[in-house]
């Protein structure tokens, strides 16, 4: 589905920019946490936790850092207490756009949120307002110029759900949440490796949006992307061609 494959590249661009400032640090440390608090501390009985793990691991967080994330979440350590909150509200244009948040302060985040919905022409629903149009699945990415066909042969074979192939090439191969890590490790010793991994929210249908509003929906994404509360972004908005030109 082209909006979300957009605006996934848009958010692993701002990964990228989040890792050189230490944010996605941040985000990181506070996932394993989290985790760790709720499923326990050991990553082989805990998926969650594991791949929050995988996760900081890829983004060269050291061993040492990790660990005192998970004992802090264990209770090993002393540390701030986060929870989850969800919000949910719709941008301009109609886009859909669900905000995962972790924090040690509801009314402070709630505020903040609030805020850039409504600076941006948006508002902020209830909850349930846009969570159906999402659904929970694994989504392995491959950039374009790869074999489609060897591709999608291994994802066939390691049980994968769907291939999904972009406009540009590109291919996301998506799985059930339970299913993600086998089927990562099977795509892995197939000798295609995904260049990027994650269990993720994706919209089931996509909000095509006019170049207006589709600036407006990415200053809200942005402002969102900015707050320290802020874990993960979902939208259902499909970003116009000139629009992400524009950004390139």
């Amino acid at each position: 589905m082209a909006g979300h494959s957009k605006w996934a590249n848009i958010q692993h661009r701002k990964n990228a920019q989040d890792a050189k400032r230490g944010k996605l640090f941040t985000k990181l440390i506070k996932e394993i946490t989290v985790a760790s608090r709720m499923g326990g501390s050991d990553p082989n009985s805990n998926p969650r936790l594991r791949l929050a793990v995988d996760k900081a691991l890829d983004a060269n967080m050291t061993k040492d850092t990790v660990e005192r994330a998970i004992k802090r979440g264990a209770g090993e350590l002393e540390g701030v207490t986060y929870e989850e909150i969800r919000y949910e509200g719709y941008g301009p244009g109609g886009a859909a756009v669900m905000v995962d948040c972790m924090t040690d302060n509801r009314n402070r985040t709630v505020a903040e949120v609030r805020h850039a919905f409504s600076k941006c022409g948006g508002n902020l629903g209830t909850d349930g307002s846009v969570a159906y149009l999402f659904d929970k699945k694994g989504v392995l990415s491959y950039p374009e110029g790869l074999d489609e066909e060897r591709i999608m042969e291994a994802a066939l074979e390691a049980g994968a759900e769907d291939v999904v192939v972009s406009d540009d090439g590109s291919m996301e191969v998506l799985t059930a949440p339970d299913e993600y890590e086998s089927v990562r490790e099977a795509m892995t010793e197939a000798g295609v490796k995904p260049e990027r991994g994650e269990v993720t929210m994706r919209a089931a249908t996509a909000s095509s949006l006019d170049a207006d509003s589709a600036q407006q929906v990415l200053k809200l994404l942005d402002m969102l992307d900015d707050l320290d509360d802020v874990q993960n972004i979902y939208t259902n908005a499909d970003f116009p061609d000139e629009v992400m030109q524009g950004m390139s």
